[in-house]
C-alpha cells in the first residue's frame, strides 16, 4: 500500500470574515508530483502555508504524521521549500548563504551543493545581485537538491524566468530529487508548463478545491469533442460541463461520459488541465 505522506479533513483557513481556504479533504502519497493549480488569490500559498506549519488552521492536518504547527522543527527537517526565485538575500554572497543553509537545515549537504554549483557558470563570492535569473536558478537548486528531504514544496518557483531556464529548472527536479519515495508539490497558474510533469493535479477556485485527482483519472474521466452546430441539442443532452463556440463548431468537455457515446459527434480526446481548469470554474 503506498504511504500517504500528507492527509487533510476538513482543512480550513479563514483571515477575518474571509475565507480563505474552505474546508477540505485531501490526500496526497509518496512519488507523486503534485500540481496544486488556481488563479492568483485563489488560496494556493494558503493551502502550503498550512501545510507548512506556517499559519494555523482549522480541521485536522498530518504532514508524515506530525501536526505542522506543533511538530514544525522535525517536520521541516524532512522538507524543503523554494518560494519565488527572487527571494534569495541580494546582499549575500553564494558561500555564505550555503554556510547558512548548513547551519539551519541538519539534512543540506554542503558538499554536495558546491560539487553541483563547479559545473555551472555561478561563483561562490559571488553576491546575490550579481546573479543573473538563471544563475539564481542554479543556486536554488544546488540547496534544494542537496537536501534530503522526502517533500519538495515549490510556491510559484519559476516566475519571471524565460522558457528556457524554466524548463532546465523542472528537468533537474525530476533527474536529482524525485523518486517513488519523494513527493514533489508545485503551485502555479502557468498550468501548460507543468502538466506533462504531473502525477496529480489539485484545482483551487476562491478558496475552494474543485478538483482533486491523479492524472490518471483525469485522463479516463474527462473529454472532449467537437459538435457540429447541427449536433447541439443532442450533445447538451449528455450534459456537458462546459461549452465554447468557434468556427461553427462547439467544444464541449463532458465529465464521466463514455467515449462510445460521444465518437456519434466525433474523435473524443483527453482534457488539457488548463481547458479543464475552465470547464470546473463555471
Amino acid at each position: 500500500m503506498t504511504e500517504v505522506l500528507i492527509s487533510a479533513k476538513g482543512l480550513a483557513k479563514n483571515y477575518g470574515k474571509k475565507q480563505a481556504l474552505k474546508p477540505t479533504n485531501l490526500e496526497i502519497p509518496a512519488g507523486r508530483i503534485v500540481g496544486v493549480i488556481g488563479a492568483n488569490g485563489a488560496g494556493k500559498s494558503t493551502l502550503l502555508n498550512c501545510l507548512l506549519g506556517l499559519s494555523d488552521y482549522e480541521g485536522d492536518l498530518q504532514v508524515m504524521g506530525m501536526n505542522p504547527l506543533m511538530q514544525r522543527a522535525a517536520l521541516m527537517e524532512q522538507v524543503c521549500f523554494i518560494a519565488d526565485v527572487a527571494t534569495l538575500p541580494r546582499w549575500a554572497k553564494v558561500a555564505d548563504l550555503l554556510d547558512w543553509v548548513a547551519g539551519l537545515h541538519p539534512k543540506f549537504d554542503q558538499a554536495k551543493a558546491i560539487a553541483r554549483l563547479k559545473t555551472t557558470t555561478v561563483q561562490l563570492d559571488s553576491k546575490i545581485k550579481a546573479l543573473s535569473k538563471g544563475m539564481i536558478v542554479q543556486v536554488h537548486l544546488a540547496i534544494a537538491l542537496a537536501i534530503d528531504a522526502r517533500i519538495l514544496v515549490l510556491d510559484e518557483p519559476t516566475l519571471g524566468l524565460d522558457i528556457v531556464n524554466r524548463r532546465g529548472f523542472y528537468d533537474a527536479i525530476l533527474s536529482d530529487f524525485f523518486d517513488e519515495t519523494r513527493t514533489v508539490i508545485i503551485t502555479t497558474h502557468q498550468v501548460d508548463e507543468v502538466e506533462p510533469i504531473l502525477s496529480h493535479a489539485i484545482f483551487i477556485r476562491d478558496g475552494a478545491v474543485t478538483l482533486d485527482a491523479s492524472m490518471d483519472v483525469v485522463t479516463e474521466r474527462f473529454l472532449a469533442v467537437d459538435v457540429l452546430d447541427n449536433q447541439k441539442a443532442e450533445a447538451e443532452a449528455l450534459r456537458p460541463l462546459y461549452g465554447r463556440s468557434l468556427l461553427g463548431r462547439t467544444t464541449y468537455v463532458f465529465d464521466g461520459v463514455a467515449p462510445e457515446q460521444l465518437k456519434t459527434f466525433g474523435e473524443p480526446r483527453r482534457v488539457g488541465l488548463a481547458d479543464l481548469f475552465v470547464a470546473l470554474a463555471q
